[in-house]
């Protein structure tokens, strides 16, 4: 992955990483999901981890407690085995939003994700 992680996002990363950042959530996924099933090398998983995040930031946003947390676990699997930066992506920082936002959803509990605070929600951080 380190050698693939030198290189630029492929065009269409950086597309549905707009998305992302503009709350698109779940159109981000679609273009997301579609490069990683077209990557063969381990770079794909960075593209997995951000899509599934942004696929919990949907889930809460329509209240689904556990589909969030689910998510999120699943982002962070596959964000926990890139480097700390990968293509211009902050990969460490982008571990340290999800889990942030994890704790908040646990903390605020099933049927409560209204307590939790929007502006956990972050953007993709790039370099």
């Amino acid at each position: 992955m380190d050698r693939d992680c030198g290189c630029a996002l492929p065009a269409q990363a950086l597309e549905a990483i707009a998305l992302f950042n503009a709350g698109e959530y779940y159109k981000q996924h679609d273009i997301l999901e579609a490069l990683w099933m077209a990557t063969e090398s381990p770079v794909r998983e960075l593209y997995r981890a951000i899509l599934q995040i942004g696929i919990a930031y949907y889930h809460t946003e329509a209240g689904n407690w556990r589909g969030a947390l689910k998510m999120l676990d699943r982002g962070l699997r596959w964000a926990d085995l890139a480097p700390t930066r990968c293509q211009g992506v902050d990969v460490e920082a982008l571990r340290q939003n999800a889990r942030r936002l994890r704790r908040a959803i646990i903390e605020a509990g099933p049927g409560h994700l209204d307590r939790v605070d929007r502006a956990l929600l972050t953007p993709v951080p790039m370099l």
